[in-house]
């Protein structure tokens, strides 16, 4: 019974993250197009990427920092220590899931005024101030604590506040790693061998 249950509720769940994968995305192309996009053109330059969200959107964030470098880019996360600055032939990848952050803001602005391409996530691309710094906007249509409908109605959702998207955003950032490996041919071996040793 205890399995049953288990497996219920993961399908409820996944079906819920893949929900946001079948709306329409339209007049804004795929977030899957344009994080690949981005990034190849990113690397063909020479440019480095660099990453910010805040909370569990930038844990899913850091996840994918991991994997770029995996595959050989030059990945960096905002805030650590070894950041480099950012300059005109890069690309930063933000997270702003129900539109805006001051934090996102200003870092998003920082990055344009030194040049760097700017790909803004987000679940409401018509809503906030964090759009308005973006050269790119990578919809994902998945709700966010800007509208989860939970705000003290006493109902327990299954995803709650954010959930949704920050779920959508794991499931979107390993396709995206899937299409770069190809784009930038990169086989099995070779992004395995870029993983620490030191664990």
């Amino acid at each position: 019974m205890a399995d049953d249950s288990m497996s219920s509720l993961a399908s409820q769940i996944c079906n819920h993250i893949a929900s946001a994968f079948t709306a329409s995305t339209s007049p804004h192309p795929p977030p899957l197009t344009v994080l690949v996009d981005e990034i190849s053109v990113t690397a063909g330059r020479g440019g480095r990427i660099f990453l910010y969200g805040v909370g569990r959107e930038g844990l899913m964030l850091r996840a994918l920092c991991m994997r770029l470098f995996h595959l050989g880019l030059s990945a960096h996360l905002v805030f650590d220590m070894n950041t480099p600055p950012i300059s005109q032939p890069d690309l930063l990848i933000a997270s702003a899931g129900p539109g805006c952050f001051s934090t996102v803001d200003a870092i998003c602005g920082v990055a344009r005024s030194s040049g760097a391409r700017v790909v803004l996530l987000t679940a409401q691309p018509e809503l906030g101030s964090s759009v308005k710094y973006a050269n790119a906007v990578a919809y994902v249509p998945a709700q966010t604590m800007a509208d989860d409908g939970n705000g003290g109605n006493g109902q327990r959702s299954l995803l709650p506040m954010g959930s949704v998207y920050e779920g959508a955003m794991f499931v979107l950032f390993e396709m995206v790693v899937f299409k770069l490996g190809e784009l930038l041919n990169q086989s099995p071996q070779e992004i395995r061998s870029r993983h620490t040793n030191l664990e």
